[in-house]
């Protein structure tokens, strides 16, 4: 299992990949220098015969970084700052946070 920490450390170390963000448990505070990967990939919903297509931004984090993350924390990237909604889920290995964030 170690070995596959270190591999998610160093995905999160990749520039390429993550960016440079400030974790806000709660939304408050100064916050705390992190990395997080974000995506903003399409989500499809169903509602009768009609088809809604919503913008989405995705975000991980790793547990180390974010021990309790949860709904009403923020992060911010570049001056934007997204909210956490709904409840964040862990991956199989428990070491990386994935939620649903809106930004203001």
């Amino acid at each position: 299992m170690a070995g596959f920490a270190a591999a998610v450390a160093a995905s999160f170390r990749d520039r390429t990949l993550a960016v440079d963000a400030l974790y806000r448990p709660g939304g408050a505070g100064g916050g705390n220098a992190c990395r997080v990967v974000l995506a903003a990939p399409d989500r499809t919903q169903n509602f009768g015969e009609s088809r809604f297509v919503s913008d989405t931004v995705m975000v991980s984090i790793q547990a180390a970084d974010a021990p309790t993350f949860a709904a009403g924390d923020t992060v911010e990237v570049d001056g934007v700052v997204y909210r956490i909604q709904g409840t964040p889920t862990r991956d199989a290995t428990r070491l990386v946070w994935e939620a649903e964030a809106r930004a203001p």
